[in-house]
């Protein structure tokens, strides 16, 4: 049983679960969504038990039954910023940009990685969850929108309120979320999270030969090597992307 088993791995939680190639989430949010496990009861138990992974486990928790109780306040938030100043940002949609995303060719592999993943298996890591929903529209600049309902058709576990609440926390349009001119480098995210590549490697098999020092920017191989892959190249520059994602939110500021 899922719960049982991850009673046992708790006490690491804190320390393991940013790492996707790990085992460390409890892997019940669908049983949360669909009603087989009660949030009540997953909460008296973090609530016990005074360790730092518990105790962080339980802010998670928190967090979904934040978004829950937000939706239910401002339903209109499923299709309009919370933050009202941000609700007619000018998304550039760029052409291809938002089939790129889906389809797992952006050329970040992090990225493309989970992506892969998603379209396989119905499901992803949370920490995959906000590095590709930055990506989608603070390097992309694709509408946060287009990825809510992306995820909408491709999770197990989705969730209205949690799914809403996460893209506009990763959007900077909803209410406590990251700062509008903060975005995820996705090859630092990529280096930090997933240091040897591994989860990289699980999910995209055409760079499994790649030295873990490029593994995460596979266009840093020497030119002929990277011409040799079967991977396409960065979709956009990170650096300008961040550039133009500034300027765009400053105009509706």
């Amino acid at each position: 049983m899922l719960w049982h088993d991850f009673r046992t791995r708790i006490g690491r939680y804190h320390v393991e679960r940013d790492y996707p190639a790990l085992a460390a989430t409890s892997g019940l949010s669908a049983h949360l969504r669909f009603g087989t496990l009660s949030i009540r009861e997953l909460v008296r138990y973090a609530r016990a038990d005074a360790g730092e992974g518990a105790q962080a486990w339980l802010a998670e928790l928190i967090w979904r039954e934040f978004y829950q109780m937000l939706l239910w306040h401002y339903p209109d938030t499923v299709e309009h910023a919370f933050l009202a100043n941000l609700d007619a940002l000018p998304w550039p949609n760029p052409p291809g940009h938002f089939a790129a995303w889906t389809e797992a060719r952006t050329g970040y592999p992090i990225v493309d990685a989970a992506m892969r993943e998603l379209a396989r298996t119905g499901r992803l890591h949370n920490r995959l969850r906000m590095v590709t929903a930055s990506f989608l529209v603070k390097d992309l600049h694709c509408d946060w929108r287009q990825g809510e309902r992306w995820f909408a058709s491709q999770l197990l576990d989705y969730d209205q309120a949690a799914n809403v609440g996460n893209w506009q926390w990763c959007a900077s349009t909803g209410t406590d979320a990251q700062p509008w001119f903060r975005l995820f480098n996705p090859v630092s995210q990529s280096e930090r999270f997933d240091p040897d590549g591994t989860y990289i490697r699980r999910w995209l098999p055409e760079l499994a030969g790649i030295p873990a020092r490029h593994i995460h920017a596979p266009w840093t191989l020497p030119a002929g090597q990277a011409a040799r892959l079967d991977y396409p190249p960065p979709i956009v520059d990170h650096g300008r992307a961040r550039a133009a994602t500034l300027a765009l939110y400053k105009s509706c500021r």
